[in-house]
C-alpha cells in the first residue's frame, strides 16, 4: 500500500535528543570526555563571571559548540549557529533543548573573548592530556616536536613599509599595489591588517606568505599531543617553541624526536641542561657539522625516535585539514594561539575516542 505523502507545519514529539543519538555514535564518547575537563575547568569558569547581572552563554556551551565546528569542519560561527538550529546532533552535543533558541553569531563571538582572556583553551588541553595520562596512554619518556607554518588572515597587498603613509587605494574593495623592485622585510615592512604576522616560508623551494609559527609536541606511545605552542614566525621560532615545550619534562631516559630543522649546536646543549637527549636527525650539509654525534645516534632508541616523529605529520594534518586551520580566520597573536591549542584539545579527543573504544568482539564462525 502507498504510503501518504502527509505534510505538517507543526509537529509534537515526545522523543529527546538524547534518545535521537545512536548508543554507539562517535560524538558520545567524545562528549563524556569533554564533560570530565569541563567539569575540572568549572573553578576558572566561575572566577570568569560576575554574582550579577544577566546570564551569559554558558562557558561549557560555548566550549562544545567550539568543538562541533572543528569536527564537523565548520567554516564559520555565522555557519555554525544557523546549524546548531536544525541539526538535533549538534543540539545534542552542546546541550541544547529543542525549543530552545540559538544564539546570535555576534553575541556568540563576543562572548568567545572572555574564554580568550583566560587562556581556556591551553587549560582545556591540559585537562584532555590529564584524562588521557590517568588511562594509560601517554609516554613519558619519548617525546617528538615540530613546527609548521599557519598563514595569517592577510594578503600580502597589506605588506607596506613601516611608517609610510599609504596613499588612497585606485580600488578600495581590491587596490592595485605594484612590489616590483621592491625589497621587503621583516625588518621593514609590517602588515597593516596582521601586524604580529611575519613574512616566512618552509623552504627554499616555497612562496613567502604572511604567517605564524606553529608547534605541538607530540607523546609518542599513541601519538597524542601534549602541548601546544604558536609564536611569531621567525627564523629560530620552532627551536625556541622546542625548549620551551619540553622546559620541566627533563630526567633519565627522556628523548626528544625531531627533524633536521632542529640539529643546531644552541638546541642540542639547551636540550642536555633540560635532562633531554636530543634525538634530532643529523644535517650533515650544516656548516660545521652536525651537532648530534655517533653517542646519541648508535643507540637503537634513536631510529626509533626517527621513525615515531612522523605521526606528528597527522596532528598537523588534521588541524589544517579537518579544522580548517591551513589559514586562520583571527588576528593577533593572542587568538591565533588559542585556537591552535584548541584544535589540539580537539584533535586528542578524536584520538582518545578511538584509543578508549572496547575491542570489537569477533563474530562465532
Amino acid at each position: 500500500m502507498r504510503g501518504q505523502d502527509v505534510q505538517q507545519s507543526h509537529l509534537y514529539s515526545y522523543v529527546s535528543p538524547e534518545q535521537r543519538v545512536p548508543d554507539d555514535h562517535p560524538l558520545r564518547q567524545v562528549r563524556r570526555l569533554v564533560d570530565q575537563a569541563l567539569k575540572g575547568l568549572s573553578r576558572e569558569f566561575s572566577k570568569m563571571y560576575s554574582a550579577l547581572g544577566r546570564p551569559s552563554i554558558p562557558p561549557e556551551k560555548m566550549l562544545r559548540a567550539l568543538l562541533v565546528q572543528a569536527l564537523y569542519s565548520i567554516r564559520s560561527e555565522r555557519q555554525l549557529m544557523e546549524q546548531l538550529d536544525y541539526n538535533l546532533l549538534y543540539r545534542w552535543f552542546v546541550g541544547l533543548s529543542v525549543d530552545e533558541a540559538v544564539w546570535d553569531a555576534s553575541t556568540f563571538s563576543k562572548n568567545r573573548e572572555r574564554l580568550l582572556e583566560r587562556d581556556i583553551a591551553q587549560r582545556l588541553l591540559e585537562q584532555v592530556v590529564g584524562q588521557a595520562e590517568q588511562a594509560g596512554l601517554l609516554s613519558d619518556e619519548h617525546f617528538t616536536v615540530d613546527g609548521t607554518l599557519i598563514q595569517a588572515w592577510a594578503s600580502l597587498k597589506s605588506f607596506r613599509r613601516k611608517g609610510e603613509t599609504p596613499e588612497p587605494p585606485d580600488d578600495p574593495g581590491n587596490p592595485t599595489v605594484n612590489f616590483h623592485g621592491e625589497k621587503r622585510s621583516n625588518a621593514t615592512h609590517e602588515s597593516t591588517t596582521d601586524p604580529d604576522a611575519r613574512l616566512a616560508r618552509k623552504s627554499t623551494n616555497q612562496g613567502a606568505q604572511l604567517s605564524y609559527c606553529g608547534s605541538f609536541l607530540m607523546e609518542n606511545r599513541n601519538g597524542l599531543i601534549v602541548g601546544a605552542d604558536l609564536r611569531a614566525a621567525t627564523g629560530t621560532a620552532e627551536r625556541e617553541a622546542a625548549g620551551s615545550l619540553m622546559s620541566g619534562r627533563g630526567g633519565r631516559g627522556v628523548t626528544l624526536g625531531a627533524d633536521k630543522a632542529y640539529d643546531t649546536r644552541g638546541l642540542v646543549e639547551q636540550l642536555r641542561e633540560q635532562g633531554v637527549t636530543p634525538h634530532v636527525a643529523q644535517n650533515l650539509n650544516r656548516a660545521g657539522g652536525s651537532a648530534v654525534d655517533k653517542r646519541t645516534t648508535r643507540h637503537a632508541g634513536y631510529a626509533i625516535s626517527q621513525r615515531k616523529r612522523k605521526l606528528i605529520e597527522e596532528c598537523f594534518g588534521w588541524v589544517k585539514t579537518v579544522g580548517l586551520f591551513s589559514q586562520t580566520r583571527h588576528r593577533g597573536e593572542e587568538r591565533v594561539a588559542w585556537c591552535f591549542a584548541f584544535l589540539g584539545a580537539a584533535y586528542d579527543l578524536v584520538r582518545m575516542r578511538r584509543l578508549l573504544a572496547p575491542p570489537v568482539q569477533a563474530a562465532n564462525a
